[in-house]
């Protein structure tokens, strides 16, 4: 008997859908990989965006805001006592109870405070009236008197992790009219060597 074994068996015909199926295989692994480094690489940016977006020095709320529509008709009477033709005079007071809390680790300063309306013809800003004529207003219409409380005050400081809280009145000339028609309200709170603060309500506003 001889040791070399012969092979009668024909040889095997070349396949290529075998090679086919390997290609297909590749490409799906390479699919997933992509995917997965695809995923792994959002993930890590929205942390690493989501650690070191700027923290905000404050935050705030508009706790409750009122309005207050005016029509006044003055019909002043001059030296010899003649009365002059009626003038007509509209405005909104606007009151609204603001709250400020230092988010940071150094006290701030609030600067200045503005209310803010969007109207047909654009965005009117009107300062928040001064402590002394805060006081006034309460004269000038006591049946506001319910809404007297304590005002927020230019200059404040507020210390880390505290809270700072009060009333603002702002005036505007437009008429009841015009007011209902206004397209937004928010509120400015300027503070001395930081970003204005935006302070947008987020209850209704009620008519006083």
């Amino acid at each position: 008997m001889s040791l070399l074994q012969i092979n009668n068996q024909a040889p095997r015909p070349h396949d290529p859908s075998a090679e086919g199926e390997d290609y297909a295989k590749g490409s799906s692994y390479l699919l997933w990989a992509l995917i997965a480094a695809f995923v792994v690489i959002s993930v890590g940016t929205a942390i690493f965006l989501l650690l070191n977006q700027p923290h905000p020095f404050a935050t705030g709320e508009a706790a409750q805001v009122w309005a207050h529509p005016v029509h006044t008709i003055n019909t002043p009477i001059d030296a010899a006592g003649v009365q002059s033709a009626g003038e007509v005079f509209d405005q909104v007071l606007v009151f609204a109870q603001i709250r400020v809390r230092n988010e940071s680790k150094e006290p701030i300063v609030l600067k200045e405070l503005l209310t803010n309306v969007e109207l047909d013809d654009g965005i009117h800003s009107s300062y928040a009236a001064t402590s002394t004529d805060y006081g006034r207003i309460f004269v000038a219409y006591p049946q506001l008197a319910s809404l007297h409380s304590a005002p927020l005050l230019r200059d404040a400081v507020i210390q880390p992790g505290q809270v700072d809280e009060g009333m603002i009145v702002s005036a505007f000339r437009v008429t009841k009219e015009q007011w209902a028609a206004r397209k937004n309200l928010n509120f400015t709170v300027q503070l001395k060597y930081h970003p204005d603060l935006t302070i947008t309500p987020a209850g209704p506003i009620t008519e006083q």
